[in-house]
């Protein structure tokens, strides 16, 4: 059990670009039924046919629980939010589907209590923790944050939790740790339409002094309430100077370790999703640039803007990499 302390705590982006093929080219033909019938229904009856998460968002499918009790954070940026309708019906979380609309429409089996968070590896006792107790270790903080996909597209979101490096502490990781790996959970029967084409669970890893980070958050929660289950609930991490798939959810392990964790998508393919994945916009995806993205708000369509280094936490998380090669750690 955890025990309370005291103290603060340009190109158009196909939502399968980075898919296996086979779903990589089912999208290309729908691709070209989108240019063939532009012509005659227009652009934007044909963004709404086929981007329906933005145009017109299916219901909210939200994890158990009531709204969550937050204070007010110094983490904060003066940019218009995402709608939460938005953010909640256009997101990636592919154990519920490839598609950005179908983590909302199918992430309705996923139980969020009971849940237990693991503590493995160089930590000083290995423990298992109830989710409870790790919600209510420390008080909850409403954090609005850049969030910036590889796929480059962007948001602005709202997020609830306390610094990851908070639960780091209460982990007790030994001098010889270095690494931290987040492990998803995998459940066939929660999890029906798994994909084939991935080593599950999902895992994602940092090192321990970016874990460690102030800005590193342990999210329960977004908009003030908790976290939608096709958000990642009842736990995720957000890392928000680093591409969104560095950001594992439904965590249900932290193991602790003196080697650079395997990553899912590293794994996948590590000449386009680097262990580091910091947001870079002089290093671009070897399909699409990544020096522009498309902000996702309450104004309708996308709009194109620049991409800052960092994400623009530069200020906060640049000192993290000096003397790095950021080109080839990527």
């Amino acid at each position: 059990m955890l025990i309370r302390k005291s103290g603060s705590l340009e190109s158009t982006i196909r939502s399968s670009e980075i898919t296996p093929e086979a779903a990589f080219q089912q999208h290309n033909q729908a691709r070209r039924r989108f240019l063939a019938g532009a012509a005659t229904l227009g652009v934007g009856a044909l963004a709404a046919r086929y981007l329906p998460g933005l145009i017109d968002p299916t219901t909210t499918v939200h994890a158990a629980g009531t709204p969550l009790k937050t204070v007010p954070s110094k983490y904060t940026v003066n940019e218009p939010q995402t709608p939460e309708s938005k953010s909640t019906t256009y997101n990636n979380f592919y154990e519920f589907g490839t598609d950005k609309d179908e983590p909302a429409k199918n992430a309705h089996t996923l139980r969020t209590r009971p849940w237990t968070v693991q503590v493995t590896g160089m930590v000083k006792k290995p423990q298992t923790v109830n989710i409870d107790d790790l919600l209510n270790y420390r008080p909850i903080e409403n954090r609005v944050y850049r969030h910036r996909c590889v796929e480059a597209w962007s948001m602005v979101i709202p997020w609830d939790g306390y610094s990851l490096s908070e639960f780091i502490n209460f982990c007790e990781p030994l001098p010889s740790a270095k690494y931290v790996q987040f492990v998803s959970l995998v459940d066939k029967k929660q999890m029906p339409d798994l994909p084939g084409g991935y080593d599950w669970p999902y895992s994602e890893g940092l090192r321990l002094d970016e874990a460690m980070n102030p800005l590193a958050l342990l999210a329960f929660g977004m908009y003030g309430n908790v976290l939608p289950n096709q958000n990642g609930a009842p736990v995720r991490v957000v890392m928000p100077w680093k591409y969104g798939f560095k950001n594992a959810k439904s965590i249900v392990r932290f193991h602790f370790t003196d080697k650079q964790p395997k990553t899912t998508w590293s794994e996948i393919n590590s000449q386009e999703y680097g262990f580091y994945s910091n947001v870079n916009p002089s290093v671009d995806h070897p399909r699409w640039t990544q020096a522009r993205e498309r902000r996702i708000d309450a104004s309708g369509f996308p709009h194109t803007i620049p991409t800052l280094p960092f994400n623009g936490y530069a200020d906060q998380v640049a000192s993290l990499y000096s003397g790095m090669d950021l080109k080839k750690y990527y």
